[in-house]
């Protein structure tokens, strides 16, 4: 199957690689796109998978605030060296993973599926069944569909699980390996904090019934 220059700035698009990478995944696979990410995402996965045991002690504490001021990021990923943190490339992953965090709603919680505690999931049970049961549906359809709600949390808690917002091919965890192998260094997402306007403050809740009785009371005196 033959492929143009435009089939190999596609891929390159969707995984974050070098040309080159893109360009010998298109013809190890005969210019089959699908077969083509395969390749590269397996590769990606084999390289950051071989520098899982190095040691990424550098980075850099990043900041995202979003347009009008509502929500804001922070961010620590690390590497290996200095020089590596220090490049526009590494900056320009950790402000795009700050910015998948302030877009993800719901929020996540954890950075990996390690990090969940069993008090966590045993209270999202507790809740998927309260809701569950509130359907009418019988026991047996019940436990299904808690059985599909804590199947599917670890995606929507922990961040590396999570799919990427801006590559819905690829989960942050795929992409992070991608960044791996293209960079040449171990990086790890080591913590991250999330910032909503006015989150869990109390809200004003006005009796709206109330108050237009009370303006046309003063309009008729």
């Amino acid at each position: 199957m033959a492929y143009t220059a435009l089939d190999v700035k596609a891929l390159r698009d969707k995984t974050g690689l070098g040309m080159m990478d893109c360009k010998k995944a298109l013809d190890e696979n005969g210019g089959d796109m699908d077969k083509a990410m395969d390749y590269l995402r397996k590769k990606g996965l084999a390289s950051s998978a071989a520098k899982a045991g190095r040691i990424a002690a550098e980075g850099i504490v990043e900041s995202y605030i979003h347009p009008g001021g509502r929500v804001g990021v922070l961010i620590e990923l690390n590497c290996e060296t200095d020089f590596v943190a220090r490049t526009e490339n590494f900056t320009r992953l950790v402000r795009e993973i700050a910015m998948h965090i302030a877009a993800h709603d719901p929020a996540p919680q954890f950075v990996t599926k390690e990090e969940v505690t069993q008090s966590f999931l045993d209270k999202e049970k507790e809740i998927a069944t309260s809701q569950a049961m509130a359907t009418g549906k019988p026991a047996a359809v019940v436990e299904k569909i808690v059985e599909g709600k804590m199947n599917k949390i670890y995606e929507e808690v922990c961040l590396l699980e999570q799919k990427f917002i801006m590559n819905g091919d690829l989960t942050v965890a795929q992409h992070l390996a991608t960044k791996t192998a293209e960079i040449g260094e171990k990086l790890s997402i080591r913590r991250f904090t999330k910032y909503v306007m006015g989150e869990g403050l109390e809200k004003r809740n006005d009796d709206f019934a109330a108050e237009v009785a009370a303006q046309a009371a003063a309009a008729n005196k």
